[in-house]
């Protein structure tokens, strides 16, 4: 971008890596070699009264650390460019020519450098991003008939089995099948704290193992996994560009002829080569060409450090300006997993003999109704009874024999079909108060009914209230499920608009209405049902992707954990990206600006006006590293437990004549 320097002459694409940075370290050395020529040119005429070799180390100096340079910009016009690196070469060059050594061979090393800083800072960038890959481990310990073989980690292939030692890096994304331990996903999701993980929880490569064994499935492998992916994404978002990156390209190739002009009529009117030679130098614009790059690098890397995944920068400016946000319901702001609220036992049955019922004919059943069922009678003690004859009907029903009895669990439309009497199919808790009924007959008579509520996120309504802080003026709710549903996880969270009952389509229609009102529209989802309002809203943000390809593929950002809170946060990073984008803007607009009307009158010498140069360049460097501390305060997020209901907590339980104990969640 500035000067293309000694560090990009080698072909790093064809020679090996320890070649190359071999060949790194030698030219390194070469423009320190120069710098000690150059130096010892100065002692030897101000203390030596050497004229001559002060004379001789400074050209050679000169050459030393102007060759790169110059080589460079005989290729760029050998390929027809004409760029910034040309006006570095004509300064050194006039300088070399005029017998001001120490001058040349000063600019040309106050140059690379600048050019040496930002290609560090760049290959950090890049380093950081192939840091994921590292994570990985290159050896995974596979389970074969035989016993455990180690193997190399590209070897593995789905369907493999693994085990993983504690203090081992997970190799491949996974589901376990045997054990517990606790696992630091902050790699993925960006939460700082270990998550406890059991049979059948996924695990992600590039995690880490850190107490108990654990034996997995592989579900995916290489650059197939989660992490695998995050690596791509962050690569793709590197090599986009602003609108207004795109536009300084355009306008760089006119730039040079108009500098170059400049210093002829510096020239002209003055006679001075020395001003030529600063007009040059300081002219420049790397403060200038880095102020936008360096902030979006900062805020992607702030992004990427919270789980917050960016596929395209622009989509990181566009959210400063988004006004309107619709979210899904399950899995959004609600954690998607269902739990029963409350528990009524009717005809003098107790609590605990209803949940004991239910648990029997639910067992076999892999609906995350009798996943809630289950959950509650291993909290509650409730052992699951023999159960025989079992059927289900999906998305109605089950019916087993458990005891002896035959057992009806399900909605009330199914009951009755199964001759319940409609008479019977009452609650005191009505669907409109948003929990979802299931029924449980005994021999065909009631026995009672539980309710089932998809919990919310403990941070949504907190996250909401930081949206519309932050000026988002729409904030609406579009969901598939029904209105007492929807409506309950509205009131919960503060969510002012409701729209429920829409299948995918009518969720298109809504988003495509707000547009039409002149609204910026941010869609967050799921990624999976959510998919075609993601894909029609100015911003798609996939919730929970960690795992999910679907997500990863169909949102323009990705949110690597559930934490709601990484919404307020984006809208902040990308206001205050576009904040520090001006103030580069600026100061590079500052140090061109004045440093050409100096250089000009004659206050600046070549060897000030390279110094002035980087100085602006590293200004503008250090102040997008400001980004980088953006959501810091989120850091420490810990996500809370969804806790379900005791037994004991309804009053329909509570007033039964036996209830379960108190069970914490």
């Amino acid at each position: 971008m500035q000067v293309t320097s000694l560090l990009s002459q080698q072909d790093n694409a064809a020679a090996p890596e320890v070649a190359a940075q071999a060949a790194v370290q030698q030219k390194l050395a070469l423009t320190a070699f120069g710098l000690l020529l150059v130096v010892n040119a100065y002692f030897a005429e101000w203390f030596l009264h050497n004229f001559r070799i002060a004379s001789g180390s400074a050209m050679i100096g000169a050459l030393i650390l102007g060759w790169p340079i110059v080589s460079t910009s005989i290729r760029d016009l050998r390929r027809g460019q004409l760029g910034i690196n040309e006006l570095v070469s004509l300064a050194v060059v006039a300088a070399f020519a005029t017998g001001d050594y120490k001058t040349a061979g000063l600019v040309a090393f106050f140059m690379l450098v600048g050019e040496i800083i930002e290609s560090r800072t760049a290959a950090g960038a890049r380093a950081s991003i192939e840091s994921l890959v590292r994570l990985t481990p290159s050896k995974a310990r596979r389970i074969t008939p035989a016993g455990l073989e180690e193997v190399p980690a590209s070897e593995l292939r789905a369907g493999d089995m693994l085990r993983v030692r504690p203090g081992d890096n997970i190799p491949a994304d996974g589901v376990i099948t045997d054990g517990a331990s606790t696992v630091n996903q902050a790699n993925i999701t960006g939460e700082s704290l270990p998550a406890e993980k059991k049979s059948g929880d996924d695990v992600f490569a590039g995690t880490i193992n850190l107490t108990g064994v654990l034996d997995l499935r592989v579900t995916h492998a290489g650059q197939d996994t989660t992490l695998g992916r995050v690596r791509d994404l962050i690569l793709a978002a590197e090599q986009t560009k602003l609108p207004i990156m795109r536009l300084m390209d355009q306008y760089m190739s006119f730039y040079t002829p108009l500098v170059l002009v400049m210093a002829a009529l510096v020239w002209a009117f003055t006679s001075d080569l020395t001003r030529v030679i600063s007009v040059l130098v300081v002219a420049c614009p790397c403060a200038f060409i880095l102020a936008t790059p360096t902030a979006m690098v900062a805020a992607i890397s702030a992004a990427a450090r919270l789980g917050v995944l960016i596929k395209n920068i622009a989509d990181l400016e566009l959210a400063a300006r988004i006004n309107a946000f619709i979210f899904d319901k399950t899995g959004t702001l609600t954690t998607g997993q269902l739990s029963v609220a409350r528990l009524a036992p009717v005809n003098g049955l107790s609590a605990a003999e209803l949940l004991r019922l239910t648990i029997g004919a639910e067992q076999f059943s892999n609906h995350p109704t009798a996943r809630a069922v289950a959950r509650l009678a291993q909290e509650a003690g409730v052992p699951a009874p023999t159960a025989t004859e079992f059927r289900e009907a999906a998305g109605r029903g089950v019916e087993a024999r458990v005891d002896g009895v035959r057992v009806l669990v399900g909605r009330a439309a199914w009951l009755r079909e199964h001759g319940v009497p409609e008479t019977a199919l009452t609650a005191d808790l009505g669907e409109a108060e948003g929990h979802s009924l299931l029924f449980v007959a005994r021999d065909g008579a009631l026995a009672g009914w539980l309710a089932l509520r998809d919990e919310t996120r403990s941070e949504s309504a907190t996250a909401l209230r930081e949206l519309t802080a932050a000026g988002v003026r729409r904030i609406a709710m579009v969901s598939g499920d029904r209105q007492p549903v929807a409506a309950r996880v509205a009131k919960e969270v503060g969510c002012p608009e409701v729209a429920a009952e829409c299948l995918p389509q009518d969720k298109v229609s809504y988003v495509r209405a707000l547009k039409a009102k002149g609204y910026r529209v941010a869609v967050v989802g799921d990624g999976v049902n959510d998919a075609p309002a993601l894909a029609a809203g100015d911003l798609g943000i996939a919730m929970g992707a960690a795992g999910s390809e679907v997500a990863i593929h169909s949102a323009t950002i990705a949110l690597m954990n559930s934490d709601l809170r990484r919404l307020p946060f984006l809208i902040e990073l990308s206001r205050g990206a576009r904040r520090v984008i001006n103030q580069n803007l600026l100061i590079g607009v500052v140090f061109i600006l004045g440093g050409l009307v100096m250089a000009g009158l004659g206050y600046l010498n070549p060897i000030i006006a390279a110094i002035l140069h980087n100085a602006g360049s590293l200004l503008v460097v250090f102040n997008s590293a400001r980004l980088v501390r953006l959501g810091e305060h989120l850091e420490p997020f810990t996500r809370v437990a969804t806790t379900e209901p005791s037994v004991t907590a309804c009053a329909p339980c509570a007033n039964s004549s036996t209830a379960l104990a108190t069970q914490p969640a």
